[in-house]
């Protein structure tokens, strides 16, 4: 088969080099590179980069409509692609674009659809503090993430799991079924499966404000939360008027006034919450590094009784 690959972040990084060790791949889209860090130098997305280092060709249209994209359609029709493989590419496809590949264009969608359609289905599996998540294979149609589904598989959240670590283990995943997949749709074997439309749930792109922590919550949906988005946009709460960044919860035992420190130690700083407690075992206080509890404690006097809002 020959194969279009559209991916952007890290998470489409396995799912390609596993595309590109069975298959020929004329052509990698990514999306443009964008300002990053302080100094706001330009930065490839991770696919271009792995695309580059192999020897791929590679594009990065800022438009997929109008005359730009009319172009860039025209340019992908000549290429005579069997297939788009889509993975976290980060914008929505028109579809005359989905119209140009043979077999058809197929997404990698990291969740059990029809179960968190939209930008960020693993963080909000984590937050939604669910047992299991997965990767569905699907093919594309117009609307967002709504085709049919031809393959999925299901893995359990981990207790202490963060984002980071599951965008890890999906994307592994994701290019496993991904491969299995394709060579069902190419012999013919592949059922194509409608999604329930009544079941589907959204989950929106996260915001820098998303990872406020409210302890008046349940000490398992705080931990949640803070897990879901680690590592952005990061779990933060307000002591003395200025943000901490807090890291690695674990639900603990343990009661006071919501918000309010009740144990400080090396184990890790104890924040009551609505019901029961969190543990964190690493801070970042506003221009620090991120830390061991202890080590900030010891320079910033955090004890018992401080109270976070």
């Amino acid at each position: 088969m020959k194969i279009v690959f559209f991916g952007s972040p890290d998470f489409a990084v396995p799912t390609l080099a596993a595309v590109a060790a069975r298959w020929s791949v004329p052509l990698v889209v990514a999306q443009p590179d964008k300002p990053a860090g302080r100094g706001q130098t330009l930065q490839a997305p991770a696919v271009k980069v792995w695309a580059q280092e192999h020897g791929l060709a590679v594009a990065q249209p800022t438009r997929l409509k109008g005359e730009e994209g009319e172009a860039f359609i025209a340019q992908l029709r000549a290429l005579q692609p069997d297939v788009f493989v889509v993975a976290a590419y980060g914008k929505i496809l028109p579809q005359a674009l989905l119209d140009v590949p043979r077999l058809g264009p197929f997404n990698v969608h990291g969740s059990l659809l029809p179960k968190y359609r939209g930008a960020a289905p693993i963080q909000w599996a984590i937050i939604n503090g669910d047992a299991e998540t997965g990767v569905t294979i699907m093919r594309m149609e117009a609307g967002l993430d709504t085709g049919p589904m031809v393959s999925v598989e299901r893995t359990p959240i981990g207790v202490d799991e963060t984002a980071g670590q599951l965008f890890e283990r999906l994307a592994t995943l994701g290019a496993e079924l991904l491969v299995k997949t394709l060579q069902d749709i190419a012999e013919g074997r592949a059922r194509f499966v409608p999604q329930d439309d009544a079941q589907a749930t959204l989950a929106p792109m996260l915001k820098k404000d998303t990872g406020h922590l409210d302890f008046s919550k349940p000490a398992r949906l705080v931990s949640a939360l803070a897990r879901g988005v680690d590592p952005w946009p990061g779990a933060f709460a307000l002591l003395d008027g200025q943000p901490v960044k807090l890291f690695r919860p674990r639900v603990m035992e343990g009661q006071g006034t919501p918000g309010t420190v009740v144990v400080a130690d090396k184990r890790g700083l104890h924040v009551a919450c609505g019901e029961g407690a969190v543990a964190f075992a690493e801070l970042q206080l506003p221009g620090r590094k991120r830390l061991p509890v202890d080590a900030v404690i010891a320079g910033r006097g955090i004890g018992v009784g401080a109270q976070f809002t």
